[in-house]
């Protein structure tokens, strides 16, 4: 089973060193936040670096771009923030292994960017007008678990049955939740899943050229 972890805690940060700074940098933030203001008010989320897009006047946030990477270090209560890291640390260390640490954090950021990127242009298709305001490392989670779907469809001999299972019920519990409760972000993570089975495709490419070679 690729995700139960044996390390010691000194252990996981020198084997995991990306994941454990992503995880430190929410953390710390939320906490900043938490302390500054109100987590849960959309205007002071958007002051402290929330992705914001309006239909009309900046449909794809594209006015103040940093903000796509600044959200998905953002948080609006401690559970969304606890569920969130604990998803990290289970889920996202097998992929840094693989893909090492320069190329997960480019991979991860970018899983985060594709999510809001998806998100904002489907509420400009569908939503009400009003604008688009995001928080959270749920998309560069998803984007993860869009690397694993990948391996589970075109590399399902590298992992054992266990974690086979394992990813096919998080994927599809995940969608399910995301569809039931109304304050989660759907097509954040439908678009930070598709980006990251996409990235993952070109990853495996690339390596895949570089062991022929």
């Amino acid at each position: 089973m690729i995700f139960l972890r044996y390390e010691s805690f000194r252990g996981y940060l020198k084997s995991f060193p990306v994941t454990s700074a992503i995880v430190a940098l929410c953390t710390i933030y939320f906490l900043f936040t938490f302390i500054m203001g109100d987590v849960s008010n959309g205007r002071f989320l958007y002051e402290y670096g929330a992705f914001f897009t309006h239909p009309i006047y900046d449909p794809f946030g594209l006015d103040e771009p940093w903000r796509y990477v600044t959200s998905v270090f953002m948080h609006g209560s401690f559970m969304h923030l606890i569920q969130n890291m604990i998803m990290l640390i289970i889920m996202a260390p097998p992929l840094e292994r693989i893909m090492k640490s320069g190329r997960y954090i480019v991979f991860y950021l970018l899983c985060g960017i594709g999510g809001n990127f998806v998100s904002a242009g489907i509420d400009n298709l569908f939503g009400n007008g009003l604008g688009h305001l995001a928080v959270g490392a749920s998309g560069a989670i998803y984007g993860v678990l869009g690397a694993y779907l990948f391996l589970v469809v075109f590399r399902k001999k590298w992992l054992d049955a266990s974690s086979i299972r394992t990813i096919y019920w998080i994927v599809g519990s995940g969608i399910v939740f995301s569809l039931v409760y109304s304050e989660v972000d759907f097509w954040g993570h439908v678009g930070g899943l598709i980006t990251g089975f996409v990235l993952y495709r070109l990853f495996d490419r690339i390596t895949s050229r570089k062991r022929k070679g």
